[in-house]
């Protein structure tokens, strides 16, 4: 038995080392490491939210208006066709809808809009309550995308994709929100989620 001892001992720690690595390397996994910023607002159904919170958890985010005329009902269709697959998948993953619009997407507007998507406010929230030039600077700044009224239009420019953003508070990986790559969005998902 004494013979027997180190071998075991030696399987013992190659075991738990292999254990510990199951870590996944985001800065060699993911294309983007950028920071996102504070934002404080209010969801659809007027709840303070503060994005400087970190939870520690992943989420993933887009930038949407209720009175979009173009890309915002297919991505927002497209995002809850994402929230359906996690859930079927056990994924709680949360997600964030910024209005680019928050003068006109009071709560009241966002929770009729996620309504029409069947949206489940349990992991899928809709944000606005801050003035616009915050929203543009953080769309801007935090996700490095356009965000910004149309010139003598109602309409709004902004980023189509989705984005995971990591428990570090890092956006890591973006996705077409129109052409949305269901199963890439998953592995993802499942690569860094326990």
């Amino acid at each position: 038995m004494k013979k027997l001892w180190p071998l075991v001992a030696i399987i013992f720690l190659l075991l738990l080392a292999g254990c510990a690595s199951n870590e996944v390397n985001l800065d060699e996994e993911f294309s983007m490491k950028l920071e996102v910023g504070e934002l404080e607002g209010v969801n659809q159904d007027g709840q303070s939210i503060s994005i400087s919170e970190k939870d520690g958890g992943y989420w993933l985010a887009n930038f949407i208006f209720t009175n979009c005329d173009t890309v915002c009902p297919p991505m927002t269709a497209n995002m809850a066709r994402v929230q359906r697959e996690m859930q079927e998948s056990g994924l709680v993953v949360p997600i964030v809808s910024f209005s680019i619009d928050p003068e006109n997407d009071t709560p009241d507007a966002l929770k009729e809009y996620g309504d029409l998507y069947k949206a489940d406010y349990s992991d899928w929230n809709f944000v606005t309550g801050y003035d616009q030039e915050t929203i543009e600077r953080f769309a801007n700044v935090s996700f490095m995308v356009p965000a910004s009224k149309e010139e003598g239009s109602d309409q709004y420019m902004h980023s189509t994709s989705i984005f995971l953003v990591d428990k570090e508070g890092f956006v890591r990986e973006s996705y077409s929100g129109l052409d949305v790559p269901l199963e890439e969005i998953m592995d993802d998902l499942k690569k860094v989620i326990d």
